[in-house]
């Protein structure tokens, strides 16, 4: 696992200070209602009082039918404490040192008729709640935040994603449920892709059109965001950020509509692999029983009860698949063109029908 001097790093680099929205959240999170009820929550990455993930599950406690809410921040975070602080600490050093903040009850604290944030930090206050300070730095691999993982149920958050590969084996190797924003590549690296291979972990609903926006600190944004940076919103917008879990959803049980079927001509076969190449998702034929190369983004759509993902078509996983050396030198899937050029198709995932129709006879 990586230290914690791999998550000082990068967020010392900010390149990973990427808050995400309430509503996105709320959209995302009504989709796995029902496997909060009873539940301990950690959201290990996160400020509590400026993390919307924390302000969604204290807000929705008692509507979810949570046992325990637990949050922790991390030692240096640019946000921590600048919201609402309750330590009453002179310096800015001192307000932004890790702590982690445990939800154990919720109601109207203050006795103005509803709920709200200035509620849970009352409860803090009176000591119904319970907030205090770390030993160590916040990181989430630390021997404190890993004790807090192993009383936790289900896990939520936006981790930094420079470290999302390390994170994501953590949480398995603690056989953790979880719910986490990634970027896209999550999908194929080495270390995470066999886990959706494997049925370990799939994608969730989702952004609105695969449009992200995640509010950044101010200062970071001259530095990595020109171009995705409205000054206006204060916001970034980014088109390779996905969802990914461990919980069961309606969404991966969805079967594709099939229409087409196989020709030889409108399917290469690949030269360095026995499988065929498909083009396009909505172009997988109904009736193909062997291995099939698609888009990777495939894995959006993937129903473990109608299709097998049988490998990843480059790199060292696609050498374990069976994927020989192409024109190139390289383990990448290759096809040949009706004008004898050789091409490499974009970033393939290997998929097998595992009820293809039956052909339709001559």
């Amino acid at each position: 696992m990586a230290g914690n001097s791999s998550l000082a790093k990068a967020k010392d680099a900010r390149q990973d200070e990427f808050y995400t929205q309430l509503t996105d959240i709320e959209k995302e999170l009504r989709h796995y209602r029902r496997h909060f009820q009873g539940k301990t929550v950690l959201c290990n990455c996160d400020d509590p009082f400026e993390s919307n993930f924390f302000k969604y599950f204290a807000l929705n406690f008692n509507r979810l039918g949570l046992k325990k809410l637990m949050a922790t921040c991390y030692s240096g975070s640019p946000i921590t404490g600048t919201q609402l602080s309750l330590f009453g600490d002179a310096t800015e050093e001192e307000r932004r040192t890790p702590y982690k903040a445990v939800v154990t009850s919720v109601h109207d604290a203050t006795g103005n008729g509803g709920v709200e944030m200035e509620d849970v930090a009352e409860l803090f206050r009176n000591g119904e709640n319970t907030i205090e300070r770390l030993e160590g730095n916040g990181s989430y691999d630390s021997p404190e935040c890993l004790k807090l993982l192993d009383e936790a149920d289900i896990v939520v958050t936006n981790p930094p994603f420079s470290l999302i590969r390390d994170y994501v084996l953590t949480l398995i190797a603690h056989e953790k449920k979880f719910i986490l924003i990634g970027p896209q590549s999550v999908t194929k690296y080495k270390e995470t892709f066999p886990l959706i291979r494997d049925g370990k972990m799939w994608l969730g609903y989702g952004f609105d059109k695969g449009d992200a926006y995640f509010s950044i600190p101010k200062e970071s944004a001259r530095d990595f965001a020109q171009g995705v940076y409205s000054e206006r919103t204060g916001l970034v917008h980014f088109r390779n950020c996905v969802w990914v879990t461990n919980l069961d959803i309606r969404k991966r049980h969805e079967e594709q509509i099939l229409f087409r079927r196989y020709k030889p001509e409108d399917y290469p076969a690949y030269t360095n692999f026995d499988g065929i190449d498909v083009a396009k998702v909505a172009d997988i034929p109904c009736d193909y029983p062997g291995n099939m190369g698609v888009p990777i983004t495939f894995v959006n759509q993937h129903n473990p009860e109608q299709f097998e993902i049988v490998g990843l078509g480059e790199g060292d996983l696609a050498k374990e698949m069976g994927v020989t050396r192409n024109h190139r030198g390289r383990s990448d899937l290759e096809v040949q063109t009706s004008s004898g050029a050789f091409k490499r198709p974009y970033a393939r995932i290997v998929i097998r029908n595992l009820h293809p129709e039956q052909p339709k006879e001559a």
